[in-house]
């Protein structure tokens, strides 16, 4: 993993580099506070990976994948019989 002050953490998967979001980040994406990001996380909804120091972070292509079904599904009218 690889952090300075003006460029994201960012973990290698093979042969690409993904960019893990804090949870204030994520929080801003979902309009949320950032410790209900947490609680998803604890709760299995959100995977999350630990730094070294034991702080919370997220790969952007995950949170991204569940804001985009989140999204979808809130456009969708629920049709009932």
């Amino acid at each position: 993993m690889t952090t300075t002050a003006h460029s994201p953490i960012t973990t290698e998967q093979g042969a690409r580099t993904e960019r893990l979001l804090t949870p204030g980040e994520v929080a801003g994406l979902f309009r949320v506070d950032p410790k209900t990001v947490t609680r998803w996380a604890s709760a299995g909804r959100l995977g999350s990976i630990r730094t070294p120091g034991g702080h919370r972070r997220f790969r952007e292509s995950e949170v991204r994948g569940l804001l985009a079904t989140l999204t979808t599904e809130a456009t969708h009218p629920v049709v009932r019989p």
